[in-house]
């Protein structure tokens, strides 16, 4: 569950109960218990310093406020209720005017382009009821054109000074645009900002593409190809698109990629003569190594952020069940022994939970447990939910959701790690086998 300490209690009980810690520093949000209320927040438009930044104030300030409120955690205050009009940054804060109207958190800033056509913005923070900033103003600049880029930065820096948390709104999903009818689609790797803004495609539709991953830097993408008529593994380089097939063995079909935290091997599952196992490939050398042996079918594997562990699929028992094992190999140990079939587990980047698939009763889950397969937690349910990929920060897990029935689409979701905020991600089109980039540097 989400637990929202100091702001939502100063809500409730007025300045004077505030916490030491609301007095003395950050508002902090802290994610792991449940929601009462989201923080209410204002954010004027930020202050336009020449003609030329006008509309960029306007859309930069729209993004950050749609950046806070689509994390759950905050409410943005209209700007109808305001009674104080910010009309330059260096203008003095007049705390009982937000106070008045409930005002948890103030966000100001100034955006000015110079002629070169490079954009600056700097903004501040306030914690309302303590009549105070939270942390220092801060200035990022950058092209005219990248300005969603900076809002995104803005608010990524807003939701750790008050959550506590990393942000995760300046990052990127890369993932598998669909069109057509259900039973002809077709299919291409795409990428787009985390909120759907920005799509563009990265291959062609002329050939099936599934399951896309990130790279731990963000500059390159593993996915499964059938465009030699199996399944085979790529590598994609996302600035060039430039891209080469891996461990292109007569004879076998290869899928399931995942990078290790170092960047440089490559798990996956290789299947042979009836028989499927997982392999490690360094990407440098190609060398191959085995890292299961069993008669059984081992896929999805994920590394654990620490690079020791990797949690996997197998059918071992009879169905889909998850096992962790050494990352070295070794014997595996069982960790899902709910009813139904578990399947794609992902290791959160907190090292904290594994996501995962199930299967029970007719309906498909998200869900979420701890590494050792205790506190098992579904966080949605529909006729069908599956993949999960994980938020830079581990708080938020993004979906494939497909609709029932012959016109049935697949389209790309989120929910909090309590299984709160379901929200549809805004692109315009299907897509499915999301994958989650890291924060952009």
């Amino acid at each position: 569950m989400l637990r929202l300490l100091t702001a939502i209690l100063a809500l409730a009980l007025g300045h004077a109960a505030l916490p030491a810690q609301a007095q003395n520093g950050p508002l902090r949000i802290v994610i792991d218990e449940g929601v009462i209320e989201p923080l209410p927040f204002a954010v004027p438009e930020f202050v336009a310093e020449n003609a030329a930044a006008a509309e960029y104030a306007r859309n930069i300030t729209r993004v950050i406020a749609a950046d806070l409120e689509g994390s759950g955690l905050f409410r943005e205050i209209p700007r109808e209720a305001f009674l104080s009009t910010v009309t330059s940054f260096a203008s003095p804060v007049q705390y009982s005017d937000w106070k008045a109207i409930n005002a948890q958190a103030l966000i100001t800033g100034a955006v000015s382009v110079d002629g070169s056509g490079r954009l600056s913005v700097k903004f501040r923070l306030y914690d309302v009821f303590s009549q105070a900033p939270l942390g220092d103003g801060l200035q990022f600049g950058g092209a005219a054109a990248s300005w969603r880029r900076v809002a995104h930065k803005v608010a990524d820096q807003v939701y750790s000074r008050i959550t506590g948390e990393g942000g995760y709104f300046d990052s990127r999903v890369v993932f598998v645009a669909e069109r057509g009818p259900k039973n002809e689609r077709a299919k291409q790797l795409a990428i787009m900002d985390y909120d759907g803004a920005n799509m563009q495609p990265l291959t062609d539709a002329n050939s099936i593409v599934i399951a896309p991953r990130f790279s731990p830097t963000g500059d390159r993408v593993l996915y499964t190809s059938y465009e030699s008529g199996f399944p085979r593994i790529y590598l994609l380089d996302v600035a060039t698109g430039q891209r080469r097939v891996l461990d292109d063995q007569p004879g076998t079909m290869t899928f399931a990629p995942r990078f290790a935290p170092d960047g440089r091997r490559v798990l996956f599952s290789l299947s042979q003569g009836g028989n499927t196992d997982l392999y490690e490939l360094d990407l440098q050398s190609g060398r191959r190594t085995r890292l299961s042996d069993a008669p059984s079918i081992e896929t999805a594997p994920s590394f654990s952020p620490d690079g020791s562990q990797i949690v996997f699929e197998s059918d071992r028992s009879g169905k889909q069940q998850l096992y962790v094992m050494p990352a070295t190999g070794g014997e595996p140990r069982r960790i899902s022994f709910g009813q139904g079939r578990y399947g794609t587990p992902v290791w959160s980047p907190r090292g904290d939970y594994i996501a995962f698939t199930k299967q029970n009763k007719g309906r498909f889950h998200i869900g979420v447990m701890r590494t050792d397969g205790s506190e098992e937690r579904l966080l949605t349910a529909s006729f069908l939910d599956e993949g999960p990929t994980w938020a830079p920060n581990g708080r938020v897990i993004m979906f494939t959701r497909e609709t029932a029935g012959a016109a049935g689409a697949p389209g790309l979701y989120t929910v909090d790690i309590t299984g709160r905020n379901l929200r549809k991600v805004p692109y315009r089109g299907q897509g499915s086998d999301p994958s989650w980039s890291p924060l952009q540097p």
